[in-house]
């Protein structure tokens, strides 16, 4: 016949493998259902984390933008471009997206951002010029942003803006004109599109 010294600590370590179960088995199950919701759109809910689309080099990924509003720095940053929609389905949409737009960026390698995959990004306005507008080479999609309706480029030359290099080149020969935002970001590329 046992003591009840003896059965007694058999009882809890019993009882804490069962809740150590019960717990795990809850744990596993929601998992799918957590995964499966994933980060909101930025436009839906307006709210960081979340998440958009944009343009590299002509590929579309998905980007995590994670705080709208960081402390002002002298860290580097990388170019990040408001441009047209470039296809029928715009990465910028929703109630909280002041007006429809794709973005373009680069993706600066992990040892130019040191190591880390949160990047610090400068947002600039890309608009047709007059002349691009006048020489037929720059196609706008007339756009009111909150103040007035702007020449929002979607195309140059019969080319899609998809990529930091066609944006740059377009600029440097007149035909688009890069409107500096002021604004500052931390997002991060994820490379799963």
């Amino acid at each position: 016949m046992m003591s009840m010294m003896t059965r007694s600590p058999n009882t809890i370590l019993v009882r804490i493998a069962a809740i150590a179960v019960a717990a795990l088995t809850l744990v596993l199950a929601s998992a799918p259902f957590a995964q499966a919701a994933g980060l909101p759109n930025c436009g839906v809910t307006g709210t960081t984390p979340c998440f958009e689309k944009v343009w590299v080099d002509g590929h579309q990924f998905k980007m995590t933008f994670i705080n709208l509003t960081p402390p002002p720095t002298t860290a580097p940053t990388t170019n990040f471009y408001v441009i047209a929609p470039q296809t029928g389905t715009p990465q910028g949409a929703g109630p909280f997206s002041p007006f429809l737009h794709d973005h373009v960026t680069d993706t600066p390698t992990h040892e130019e951002n040191h190591g880390d995959f949160n990047v610090r990004y400068h947002g600039f306005l890309v608009f047709c010029s007059a002349q691009g507008i006048s020489s037929g080479a720059c196609v706008p999609t007339m756009t009111s942003i909150g103040g007035g309706i702007v020449p929002l480029a979607k195309t140059v030359n019969g080319h899609r803006l998809t990529s930091v290099d066609q944006i740059k080149l377009a600029a440097n020969s007149g035909l688009l004109i890069l409107i500096d935002m002021g604004g500052e970001f931390i997002a991060r590329i994820n490379p799963d599109k």
